[in-house]
């Protein structure tokens, strides 16, 4: 991985840490920067570098009108957890966007929500040399029965920071 990047070189120290600990502060990090994620209250369960799992509570500032976690915070935690797999696994000099996110609503969800996000070794690779790319980053969001609630293809584009 990039030695450059200061996200992963922050992920890969706290991975030292107690669990506990390190999902907090990275997610404390990670809220920090994305304000809606801080609002909506996201939290990271944990990552590898390769692969990282998102919870979204079923709490009142997330909920839609029958109680159950926003469509749009169902949205929000897919893209945050797609967003962070790839923002950790660029260089530093690479700036992350999202060309396109769909969407499939499959299911009602019921309690809380998890989205579990990977990349392959060759996305990763991929990532590492080229100077601008795309890669479809995997996403499974499923409720507290295990449901998958929502089919999501989300598409991550890369290109080199612009230096002035």
């Amino acid at each position: 991985m990039s030695a450059n990047n200061p996200l992963r070189k922050f992920v890969d120290k706290v991975s030292r840490y107690p669990a506990w600990l390190g999902n907090r502060l990275i997610t404390w990090v990670f809220c920090h920067k994305v304000k809606l994620a801080g609002t909506t209250g996201l939290e990271i369960l944990g990552t590898d570098g390769s692969c990282v799992t998102f919870r979204q509570k079923n709490r009142r500032k997330a909920q839609n009108h029958i109680g159950s976690v926003h469509a749009a915070a169902m949205a929000l935690l897919a893209e945050s957890a797609t967003g962070f797999i790839v923002g950790i696994n660029l260089p530093g000099d690479k700036l992350p966007l999202i060309k396109s996110m769909k969407l499939n609503y499959l299911k009602r969800a019921q309690g809380d929500m998890t989205a579990t996000a990977s990349l392959t070794p060759e996305q990763i690779k991929l990532m590492q040399s080229d100077d601008k790319g795309e890669v479809n980053v995997a996403v499974k969001v499923t409720d507290a029965t295990g449901t998958e609630t929502v089919a999501c293809e989300m598409l991550w584009a890369w290109i080199t920071k612009n230096r002035t």
